[in-house]
């Protein structure tokens, strides 16, 4: 048995130790936050200024261009975009930076920002659509620019509908598993910053639970890591699904 506390807030992960098992989740469970909210941190305003661009600014030409061009970015493979956090961004953020590698939490969240990004993109865009016409009429008959209307009027006014799918964007990020596996290095250690690698739970769950020997405390220990990531994503989509219904019930 191991206790719920040491469980939680012990920050070694080493189960297959040669003296006792440890069984800690706090290094898995920063790294997973740190590695969401970096990803939130570049999808969130990029998503939001792709969406106000797309439904207040853009020509109609260009939009039909940009949307399928956003769909598209969502049927990616996590795997494809792994290989090039891997590939690709790695060795950018290593050479930039003079790191040895750029296995890291950094590569982590700007490949989860990409996956996040459509989400974002395409629910905000819903959410200022549906903000009524006479909001931005009124503001511009008092005198206010398109720029000032839809910063202080349309995002306001759409707030709750634009939260949501952020939301729902850092549940996508924190339930990935591909992608942080191949680009976030996988050291089962407290990070101190976000250069240093991660290993994130999903990872662990995933590189872990195939070699694992059936009905031993290891093997409890990553069903119950999967429990507490299950836990986490549903308060978050939960969360999340209050607010699109709160947006929905407004604009109607």
């Amino acid at each position: 048995e191991i206790p719920l506390r040491e469980f939680l807030l012990a920050r070694e992960w080493n189960p297959t130790s040669m003296g006792k098992p440890m069984y800690g989740i706090l290094s898995m469970l920063v790294s997973t936050f740190m590695v969401s909210f970096g990803a939130l941190a570049l999808a969130v305003p990029l998503g939001i200024g792709a969406a106000a661009f797309l439904s207040d600014i853009a020509s109609k030409k260009v939009r039909e261009i940009v949307k399928p061009l956003v769909e598209i970015l969502a049927g990616i493979p996590s795997v494809v975009l792994g290989f090039l956090g891997l590939t690709l961004f790695g060795p950018f953020l290593a050479r930039v930076f003079h790191l040895p590698n750029g296995l890291n939490a950094v590569n982590g969240s700007i490949l989860l920002a990409v996956m996040a990004l459509p989400t974002i993109i395409s629910l905000s865009e819903d959410a200022l659509n549906s903000v009524p016409k006479t909001y931005s009429e009124a503001s511009l008959a008092l005198g206010a620019t398109r720029w000032q209307a839809l910063i202080t009027v349309r995002i306001p006014a759409a707030a709750s509908g634009i939260i949501a799918p952020c939301m729902l964007g850092m549940g996508r990020a924190i339930g990935e598993t591909m992608t942080v596996l191949m680009a976030t290095g996988n050291a089962p250690a407290m990070p101190h910053g976000f250069f240093d690698a991660v290993r994130t739970m999903t990872a662990a769950i995933a590189i872990e639970l195939g070699e694992v020997a059936y009905n031993s405390t290891h093997y409890y220990a990553l069903f119950a890591v999967g429990l507490v990531l299950f836990f986490i994503t549903f308060v978050i989509n939960l969360a999340a699904d209050i607010l699109l219904h709160r947006v929905e019930g407004a604009s109607s």
